[in-house]
């Protein structure tokens, strides 16, 4: 997502024709905004404070709605034997797993994970 806001050019080809289909319903992990606000805590995102302020209408402009998290989905976080050790990644993982999503991600260890649809 962080991507698709700020450096399009970084996302495949498959993901950029996800995101930019109007046919596809966007969700957006409301753990992606523990992730920006956590990893701008950090200092790991540079300077992300306009990310933050503007997250509502960065939603928005992507014609993307927040996807909450439940109960289920942290329990199945907690318990998924991938071996992933983030877990921001681990919750949005679980919650593609739960609601039937597909999850547009960059990363091996999710693309690998059973019961997960994937793009990228």
């Amino acid at each position: 997502m962080l991507w698709a806001w700020t450096e399009p050019a970084r996302l495949s080809a498959d993901a950029h024709a996800a995101v930019s289909d109007r046919d596809n319903d966007l969700l957006v992990s409301a753990a992606s905004a523990w992730e920006i606000a956590t990893k701008n805590r950090l200092g790991k995102l540079g300077r992300a404070d306009g990310l933050i302020a503007g997250y509502a209408r960065n939603l928005e402009r992507l014609r993307a709605r927040e996807l909450l998290i439940t109960s289920s989905h942290a329990l199945l976080a907690g318990g998924l034997t991938c071996g992933h050790q983030d877990p921001f990644d681990r919750l949005i993982a679980a919650q593609g797993i739960l609601e039937g999503l597909s999850v547009i991600t960059a990363d091996p260890a999710l693309h690998a994970l059973d019961g997960l649809a994937t793009h990228w």
